[in-house]
């Protein structure tokens, strides 16, 4: 067990107070040592340790006016009585006040170990936990994260914000017009690296030679065109984050080139030998099956895991519809002031219709609906029939294979209840337990049946 944390002890007894200081600093404990309960308040404001162990019965301020004192001041930090003179009614009274534990002298140093490690364990989830809550927190607040708050997406956001802190590299896997940029920009804002670039590279859009040139440089007369030295992404990069888009469509050659960079963290620029060194952290996107590419032999495995060290699948809209709505509101407040038109609303039946399509071009697409509509809508309403045809068909005609399947009665059976469980999703705002309530359904059926529907 470890007892690494910043530890306060507060004894009159000194030799019981130092036999135990130092047991916990030979366990690695950063101690701190007070002789009775006001000093230990005084060490306590200055110093906001992980963990109090104090005596019960000490002269001045006892053990458990130290212990509500500490409570006041920081809920967080665990305390520890100490007494020799326990009773029931004492430990009840002390854990009431939270007490994280009550130990009872003569110390048993192996239980003393216990009960510390768990104390400072505890501490640190907590910190942990708050600092993961205000990270989401500023990520769900950046322009253009937008989401229900329940479902596959919210679960996304959180594993962004656990991911954001640390250096590795990120893989975003998921269809065109999800959002993967802007993930891969929430990791940054949300990274100690938030005050360098962010810079984006898309593999796609270049050939082998200039995908060189962008990422890495290139000297003067390094090749036909090259009149002079050019500084590549990643250096420009440099304290900072670096996308790599459609990083599935990266060349062979150039794969080598971004294995090496990432192995050494070093790269060459084009027409030069001389390694620079960069400091960059490297988030990959790709709505291709990398592993499939892999097999194929036409991505590097040893590239794929230095990029794959965390994968967060984003999902495509159609296995988010609860965020819909909410998204609709979003892109009619972004381009109704950039179009210099006026804001209008969508009718239910136009939210209806929206939730029930499966947006093969995703957010992309709904945000082009969107502005679509605010431009060609007459009335300070946008009504069902001024959506695009494609979803203005009926979610059967959308999703069925022919027209044996759609005609028949298991096939229509299921059309109605997907839709009933998309409306009460819309109305309840993505709850899913108000949901289940208004379908009359419990809400484990009710993941269930959408747990099936996204499969079939």
């Amino acid at each position: 067990m470890s007892c690494e944390g910043r530890i306060l002890v507060a004894d009159d007894d000194a030799s019981q107070r130092e036999m135990l200081a130092g047991f916990l600093r030979d366990l690695g404990g950063e101690v701190l040592e007070a002789e009775d309960g006001t000093r230990a308040l005084e060490m306590i404001r200055r110093h906001n340790p992980d963990v109090v162990m104090t005596d019960l019965r000490m002269p001045g301020m006892d053990g458990h006016r130290l212990l509500r004192e500490t409570a006041e001041l920081n809920p967080e930090i665990r305390t520890i009585v100490v007494t020799a003179y326990g009773t029931v009614q004492g430990a009840v009274a002390c854990l009431k006040d939270g007490a994280f534990d009550y130990l009872l002298k003569p110390l048993d140093l192996e239980e003393v170990e216990h009960c510390v490690s768990r104390a400072l364990e505890e501490r640190h989830l907590r910190r942990e936990n708050r600092e993961l809550r205000l990270r989401l927190g500023r990520i769900e607040s950046m322009p253009g994260i937008v989401t229900a708050g329940d479902g596959q997406m919210a679960r996304v956001l959180s594993t962004v914000a656990r991911v954001a802190p640390s250096a590795v590299s990120v893989l975003l896997l998921g269809e065109s017009g999800t959002g993967k940029e802007l993930l891969a920009r929430a990791i940054h804002a949300a990274s100690p690296r938030s005050g360098g670039p962010f810079l984006a590279v898309n593999a796609a859009a270049l050939s082998a030679t200039l995908l060189e040139s962008e990422l890495f440089g290139h000297e003067q007369g390094a090749f036909t065109g090259a009149e002079r030295t050019r500084i590549g992404r990643f250096e420009e990069a440099s304290g900072g984050t670096l996308l790599l888009d459609e990083i599935g469509d990266l060349p062979a050659e150039v794969q080598v080139r971004l294995l090496r960079a990432l192995q050494e963290r070093t790269i060459e620029r084009v027409g030069s030998s001389h390694p620079i060194p960069v400091d960059v952290r490297v988030i990959a996107a790709t709505h291709t099956d990398l592993p499939a590419e892999v097999a194929a032999g036409r991505f590097r495995e040893d590239l794929y895991y230095r990029l794959a060290v965390v994968t967060i699948e984003v999902p495509p809209l159609r296995r988010r519809r609860a965020d819909i709505p909410a998204l609709v509101e979003h892109f009619v407040a972004k381009h109704a002031s950039q179009a210099g038109v006026a804001e209008k609303t969508f009718s239910r039946e136009a939210v209806d219709l929206l939730v029930r399509y499966d947006f093969p071009g995703n957010v992309r697409e709904l945000e082009n609906i969107v502005q679509r509509c605010l431009v060609l809508a007459r009335g300070e309403q946008i009504t069902s029939g001024e959506l695009p045809a494609a979803v203005r068909v009926t979610l059967t005609e959308a999703g069925a294979p022919g027209a044996a399947e759609e005609d028949s009665l298991p096939a229509r059976v299921a059309a109605l209840e997907r839709a009933a469980i998309d409306e009460a999703l819309v109305a309840e705002e993505g709850n899913q337990s108000r949901a289940a309530a208004r379908l009359g359904i419990s809400e484990r059926a009710l993941r269930y049946k959408r747990a099936k529907y996204r499969e079939a």
